[in-house]
């Protein structure tokens, strides 16, 4: 398998069946061997019905679907696991992103890159409410993160697989792809993209999000420098309360030397407030260090529950009429059929 193309969706009836016969057609012509993925965020519209329709016509399309809304991250999370692909590429469902650049994005991934983020240059969103929030994001992430990216939030990249294989996505860390994955020291490129205007459904993201970016920006800016040990941040933190007690102590000491006279109970926090934060600090790190380990024990579990998923079929790469009917089913985990 060369490609798989992950699409998360979420509420997007209408755009469906244009995207996937746009997507098929670009993927045909680079005789490639691919996959589409597409995972259901737990719509609540006609899309799962849909794209039960679309898995009849469509031989080269796997669809997972959630039994609940669970977040960007995890419908990304979830298409990964499911990727055979060499290379791995995302895209929005809302027809913004145009399958037209895919090959832009294949192409410089074969200059030696291991992400190929896209760059939304003449983006044809909101100007206050879209694109100037998204600038100050972009920047923030950058400045914080030390990857200099214009566009955090363009959803069209291309990843090598081993990138994508070895991330675990939870919350809404999806959008600092790149980022995460600066522990692996992969190189990363940026390419223009083409941006189109949303024709069908709403946007589902807004102003409202910009607080929990700045939260999840301290989260992998965190993850960054003390994922793999905890006790360096709130060690250090505790180790240097610590000097500080220590010293504010000897200094007092000093003082009631020199004055001859017992020093009160009112200095006395300046000493036992700073040793005592110190203790928590340290404490709090060793916690730190419980969870990591257990997390690296427990890795395999995901941040999502599927409730079905309808594979490609076997026989065939084209969009046609001629696939017969769905022969797969996973049902809450159970294999509840076999291919036929």
């Amino acid at each position: 398998m060369d490609l798989s193309v992950v699409i998360p969706v979420y509420n997007e009836e209408e755009n469906l069946r244009s995207l996937l016969a746009q997507l098929t057609a670009v993927l045909e012509a680079s005789n490639l061997v691919y996959e589409i993925i597409v995972v259901d965020d737990g719509s609540t519209d006609g899309s799962f019905a849909l794209l039960r329709e679309l898995h009849g016509e469509f031989r080269r399309l796997t669809v997972v679907r959630f039994r609940r809304n669970f977040g960007q991250s995890a419908a990304f999370a979830a298409g990964f696991e499911h990727s055979q692909g060499s290379v791995v590429v995302t895209m929005d469902a809302d027809l913004q992103n145009d399958p037209a650049d895919i090959p832009l994005l294949l192409s410089e991934l074969d200059k030696g890159y291991d992400i190929v983020s896209g760059w939304r240059r003449d983006r044809q969103d909101r100007w206050l409410t879209r694109r100037l929030p998204s600038m100050v994001a972009n920047w923030l992430i950058s400045r914080v993160t030390g990857v200099h990216l214009h566009d955090y939030g363009c959803s069209l990249k291309a990843y090598r697989s081993e990138v994508v294989k070895n991330l675990h996505l939870y919350g809404q860390l999806h959008r600092f792809i790149p980022a995460l994955a600066t522990w692996m020291g992969v190189t990363i490129s940026e390419v223009p993209v083409r941006h189109s205007a949303r024709r069908f459904g709403r946007s589902k993201y807004g102003l409202g999000r910009t607080g929990r970016v700045i939260l999840d920006l301290i989260v992998v800016r965190f993850r960054l420098s003390n994922s793999a040990s905890p006790i360096h941040a709130f060690g250090g933190l505790g180790l240097l309360c610590l000097v500080l007690g220590s010293v504010s102590g000897l200094a007092l000491l000093l003082l009631a030397v020199l004055i001859r006279q017992a020093v009160g109970q009112a200095v006395l926090p300046l000493v036992v407030l700073p040793w005592f934060m110190g203790v928590q600090l340290i404490c709090l790190g060793l916690l730190g260090e419980l969870v990591v380990w257990s997390s690296h024990e427990d890795q395999a579990r995901p941040g999502y529950v599927e409730r079905q998923v309808l594979p490609q079929q076997q026989g065939g790469s084209d969009a046609s009429g001629l696939a017969g009917t769905p022969q797969f089913l996973h049902n809450d985990g159970v294999h509840s059929g076999e291919y036929r």
